[in-house]
Order: structure tokens, then C-alpha cells, then sequence
């Protein structure tokens, strides 16, 4: 299944340079240079993954990021930017990247780092026919997942989570009522990281579960299977 990626980056020169690489290296690369325009291009393509420079006319990447968030959209997102500084790094982040890469950079790291994000997303390893056999929602208790965007809705508001919580919970509400084994979940939720100890995904289950209170779910471990939601009494 070709891996769909938003490019929202301005420098003429540079999207071509971008696009052509990437498109040879299996990519379908959607180009934006726009900070407006580009999440309205972001709500109509719901992209595998974005890359997004900081520097854009219209809008501030950063604003564009914090309001992808806040509408829910949940792709993973690569900041590429020339502002590299720690704080620079750090503000990003806590504004919804995933991952950050200062310029100028190596073409075959930002592929790699692309493919990694593209990996949190709980339905990447699905192949097309699978994903078209899922319904557009999955529901449990107060919880909602639209599988189009990935968001999770708790009634009527978006759960922001950050994304190892949110790859764990989206993966468990495609399987409503099935147990999810260690293995698969740490694969999901630590696809860029694969230098943690496994013990690290109870730390993520424990921080997701105390969360969850008040949702009508529960998330159960179950012993020698992994783990499961179900509703909570």
C-alpha cells in the first residue's frame, strides 16, 4: 500500500527536490505551501504522515500544527525547519509533533524518519482490504474512533493524548472485545523507538488507564493474552 504524505513546506526548490526523491522511493506526495490552505488540504487527504516546515506565509506552522490538533487530526508529524535550537525542538513538540528534524538534513534520514511515524499509525500494517472492512467508527462506552482521521472522541470532545496513548487506544478500539497481545500493541506504540525495554508499554498502559475513568471503558490486562477494552460496570 503506497504511503500517502503531505509536504507543506514553501521553498519551490526544495518541494521539488522532496517530491521527486521521495515519489521514487515509493511515496505519493501531496505538496501545500500555504500555511491556510494547508490544513484544509490536511482535512481532505487525512495523509499516513506530514512533513511541515515552521516558516510558511498565511500561517505559522506552529499554528497550523496546534490547530490540526485541536480539530483532532492525529498524523503523525515531522517538523522540518531551519529553527533548531533545543527550545525550538521543545516547543514543537509540545505543540503535537512527533518527530523534528533541522535543516539541512539527509534525504535518506528523513525517509527513515518518515517510514517510522508512518508505523505509530495503528492501521499502517493493514492492507487495503482489511482497512476497508472496518466500519468509519468504532464505539465503547463514551468512546468514539473515526477511522479516517484516527481521532478519538470521548462524548462529544476530541481525548488529546499524547501519541504512544493514542496509537495504544486506537489500536485496542479496532478490536473491541479481543485481546491484543504485548508484542503487537509494543510494536504499534514503539515503532520509532525500538531501544526501550518492554516493561515500557506497562508504563503507557498505566498512564492510558487512569485516563480512561469516567469513559465507560476499561482497559483489562489479561494475564499470558496482553490486553483488552471492555465496559466498565
Amino acid at each position: 500500500m503506497t504511503l500517502q504524505l503531505l509536504l507543506i513546506e514553501d521553498d519551490l526548490s526544495l518541494q521539488t527536490t522532496l517530491q521527486r526523491t521521495l515519489s521514487r522511493k515509493g511515496w505519493h506526495v501531496h505538496v501545500c505551501g500555504d500555511g491556510v490552505q494547508a490544513l484544509k488540504t490536511w482535512q481532505q487527504l487525512m495523509p499516513d504522515v506530514v512533513a511541515l516546515d515552521l516558516t510558511l506565509p498565511g500561517q505559522d506552522g506552529l499554528e497550523l500544527l496546534a490547530q490540526a490538533r485541536a480539530r483532532g487530526f492525529t498524523t503523525p508529524v515531522l517538523i522540518l525547519t531551519a529553527r533548531g535550537t533545543v527550545g525550538d525542538r521543545v516547543l514543537g513538540l509540545r505543540t503535537g509533533a512527533d518527530d523534528y528534524l533541522p535543516k539541512p538534513y539527509d534525504l535518506d534520514e528523513l525517509e527513515a524518519r518518515l517510514q517510522a511515524l508512518a508505523r505509530r499509525r495503528p492501521t499502517a500494517s493493514l492492507t487495503t482490504d482489511a482497512l476497508e472492512r472496518l466500519p468509519p467508527i468504532s464505539v465503547m462506552g463514551r468512546l468514539r474512533l473515526h477511522h479516517d482521521s484516527g481521532a478519538v472522541y470521548a462524548g462529544d470532545h476530541v481525548l488529546d493524548l499524547p501519541a504512544r496513548e493514542l496509537a495504544l487506544l486506537q489500536t485496542l478500539l479496532t478490536k473491541v472485545g479481543r485481546a491484543v497481545s504485548r508484542e503487537q500493541l509494543f510494536e504499534v506504540v514503539f515503532a520509532d523507538d525500538r531501544d526501550v525495554q518492554p516493561d515500557a508499554l506497562d508504563v503507557v498502559v498505566y498512564r492510558l488507564r487512569k485516563k480512561l475513568v469516567n469513559t465507560g471503558v476499561e482497559l483489562v490486562t489479561l494475564r499470558g493474552l496482553g490486553f483488552l477494552l471492555k465496559a466498565s460496570e
